[in-house]
């Protein structure tokens, strides 16, 4: 082969370009700390531009970019993408008109060739934009707990406190504008109706009341009721003999080891007479110990009243007749001490016709038995009239279902700790149940026989009761008692109770009823004493004399009428005592004292307890103060009242507003008040009567538009309305009653 000659290597022309300066760059943070006066920085930066001009010396040709120590290493060669750079072997630096043509081929969807080097870049993917909203929905409805905070409230739903405020304020809600201010049910029912807003409100459980409520609504079979013990109560006047009859019917010796030789406790015994089981409750007769008597004779079947021959119906007597009466249950008269000389039986016979206790010799309805205590006479007579009126009411209970009763007394035990006497009045009390008594709550260790305390119970039926260890604290006397299957439970019960004793106590005082908030309470709807339909307003009477007492009862009988009532639970001679306030604050009643004053205890008492005492000295006012209170009580009578009528001209229906009626008022005044409703006719027909929601008169908001004027009319809840119709006005007026 000949040999070729190679072509010898051409020399760079003046028109090549000439080597370019490397692009260093600083950061900002670097350049603004130099300026600062950062000597470390200034040398390093010194060093950087003489390596950078040791580096343009040593450089020949282009192309080829020199990686600093700022981008990663010294002399490292790259396809520079700085300005004035460019890769070997492309035709040229990237001008600007070069970019722009590149940046107009990408963007027109062409190669992604780059025209400078030749190499693939990967292609930018293009979002297509459709106008939707892509991004996940809100969920439309929350969940709020209540109660809460109007803070709590307005982060649930998604919207400001303020805007949250504004709407209360509209709705005329002034006294919650604190944003840390608790919303009730109500108010937060209506601030989302308001708000247009769709949430699920979830209130806190109420353990106390689920358990109530099962209580209540569980139906007890009528297969698995079975007669229980009657429960017979001892009520009387102090040293009229209950303890001793109690002791005589029992064969004990309790007065004995009274000090005082009078009763200071409450006990509670059950017997056996000739197979048939009685439960009986022994009650203190001094005043002192009027809610003892008063706790006895609420969980009592029947009520035997021991007066004593000698001393006639006594002021605790009429007490007791008081208390066994609120409680509806029989009453049985003992007739103590008949074997005294000189005792007159007539005037017993005559003091108990007074009081309302017919006996049945005289052709009542009230058992009197002749009896004494100390000689045992007339003990079996008592037995079996008792035994014969339970009998007649069939006493029954379930065994089979959980415990519930009632706490009659409770101590502390030195040896044995909190010790409860507890009355089972249904279900079956077992050891190992899980019981729970007002604030208190514990499991049952052991149950003693309140009778022979060294006799222990598995099990205690209805109608017994038991001295019970096991609560954690010591109860309230006449604190309801049940059984629960959860230990946590009861103690959340217990927790609830003495939380709500807590802010009962630091509330103040409980609301009774009084002649100046009678009206109030019965148009909020809270509930009197009610017989039936007739609405009852409980009275206790204290005069100096007994005529005064007669003349206010019989001022009291012209008071009739058959919606309302008035019911004297008790009148006395003499000033208002503390047995006075507790009978009242028992059964909600007001006090009238008639020239007489009350003790400075009652007075204390009464204002702990709310309860109102009317202190009176001309009868006539009594009277006139007790008839504006019934007739306060009487339903008002509501009478319709027209205000005037508008004729439908024209309906406009607006989107999200409904459909408003273009009107001309034809008689009388349009109105825009709370109690104005609006009754639509129709070719002489009603079509119904509907709230009035907004009035106008042109463009403003009106009160009243009154006859020969137009207006528009939007009424709530119908959008129906056609041309022709007649919208008549009317409002319901409550007028007062007189007796």
């Amino acid at each position: 082969m000949p040999e070729t000659k190679q072509p010898p290597p051409k020399r760079k022309t003046s028109s090549e370009p000439a080597p370019q300066k490397p692009d260093i760059k600083l950061p900002v943070d670097a350049i603004r700390s130099a300026k600062a006066g950062g000597g470390a920085l200034r040398e390093r930066v010194k060093e950087l531009e003489e390596k950078r001009k040791n580096t343009q010396g040593k450089r020949k040709g282009g192309g080829v970019s020199v990686r600093t120590e700022m981008d990663g290493g010294v002399g490292a060669p790259t396809r520079s993408r700085g300005r004035g750079n460019f890769a070997e072997g492309s035709d040229g630096p990237l001008t600007p008109e070069k970019r722009r043509k590149k940046r107009l081929r990408r963007s027109r969807g062409g190669s992604a060739t780059d025209e400078t080097d030749g190499t693939r870049r990967p292609q930018r993917r293009r979002i297509r934009r459709t106008g939707r909203n892509t991004a996940a929905e809100r969920k439309s409805a929350v969940v709020v707990e209540l109660p809460c905070s109007i803070t709590t409230f307005a982060q649930a739903v998604g919207r400001s406190v303020g805007e949250t405020l504004r709407v209360l304020l509209q709705l005329g809600i002034a006294g919650l504008m604190n944003k840390h201010a608790t919303l009730d049910p109500e108010t937060a029912d209506l601030l989302a109706e308001e708000m247009n807003l769709s949430v699920e409100f979830k209130h806190k459980v109420d353990v106390e009341s689920r358990l109530m409520n099962e209580f209540e609504s569980e139906d007890d079979d009528p297969d698995q009721l079975e007669p229980r013990a009657p429960i017979v109560t001892f009520l009387g006047h102090v040293d009229h003999g209950k303890t001793s009859l109690l002791d005589r019917i029992l064969n004990l010796n309790v007065v004995d080891g009274e000090a005082g030789g009078i009763t200071q406790h409450i006990r509670a015994y059950r017997v056996e007479n000739e197979g048939r089981p009685i439960a009986f409750l022994d009650t203190p007769g001094h005043e002192a110990f009027t809610e003892m008597r008063a706790r006895g004779a609420n969980v009592t079947d029947i009520a035997v009243l021991v007066v004593a021959a000698d001393d006639g119906v006594m002021p605790q007597t009429e007490e007791a007749i008081s208390h066994a009466r609120a409680a509806n249950v029989p009453i049985v008269v003992a007739l103590n001490k008949m074997d005294l000389p000189g005792v007159d039986v007539n005037r017993m016979m005559q003091q108990l016709a007074a009081k309302d206790l017919l006996p049945s010799e005289w052709g009542g309805d009230t058992e009197v038995v002749k009896c004494s205590a100390l000689k045992g006479e007339g003990i079996d007579e008592l037995i079996e009239t008792l035994l014969t009126i339970s009998d007649l009411h069939e006493y029954k209970a379930n065994p089979h279902r959980p415990a519930s009763g009632t706490c009659l007394e409770a101590e502390r035990h030195e040896g044995r700790g909190v010790m409860a006497k507890l009355l089972v009045q249904s279900g079956t009390l077992k050891i190992g149940d899980i019981i729970v008594c007002g604030g208190t709550h514990g499991r049952v260790k052991a149950m003693y026989d309140t009778l022979h305390t060294s006799r222990e119970y598995e099990q205690a039926q209805p109608s017994t009761p038991v001295n019970v260890t096991g609560l954690d604290e010591v109860p309230g006397a006449g604190d309801r008692f049940y059984v629960v299957d959860d230990i946590t439970k009861a103690r959340e019960i217990a927790q609830q109770r003495l939380d709500r004793s807590r802010s009962a106590t630091l509330s103040g005082i409980q609301a009774h009823v009084s002649l100046a908030n009678l009206r109030e309470r019965i148009e909020e709807g809270q509930s009197l004493m009610m017989d039936s339909e007739v609405r009852t307003l409980n009275l206790i009477i204290r005069a100096d004399v007994r005529g005064s007492i007669e003349a206010i009862e019989k001022e009291m009988t012209k008071l009739d009428h058959p919606e309302v009532r008035i019911k004297v639970l008790q009148s006395l001679v003499g000033g208002v005592s503390e047995a006075d306030v507790h009978l009242a604050d028992a059964s909600d009643a007001i006090i009238i004292s008639f020239n007489v004053v009350p003790d400075e205890k009652a007075r204390t008492l009464a204002r702990e307890r709310g309860v109102e005492i009317r202190r009176y000295d001309i009868i006539y006012r009594i009277t006139e103060d007790l008839k504006s209170a019934l007739e306060g009580m009487l339903k008002p009578e509501e009478r319709e009242k027209e205000l005037g009528a508008a004729w439908v001209q024209k309906v406009f229906s607006i989107s999200r507003v409904g459909a408003i009626a273009g009107c001309r008022v034809t008689r009388g005044t349009i109105r825009r008040e709370a109690k104005v409703r609006i009754r639509v006719i129709r070719d002489s027909t009603i079509i119904g009567d509907y709230p009035l929601e907004s009035l106008r008169r042109e463009k403003d908001d009106a009160r009243e538009v009154r006859e020969g004027l137009e207006c528009g009319i939007k009424l709530a809840g119908f959008n129906d309305m056609k041309e022709g119709d007649v919208l008549e006005a009317y409002k319901i007026e409550e007028i007062a009653r007189t007796l």
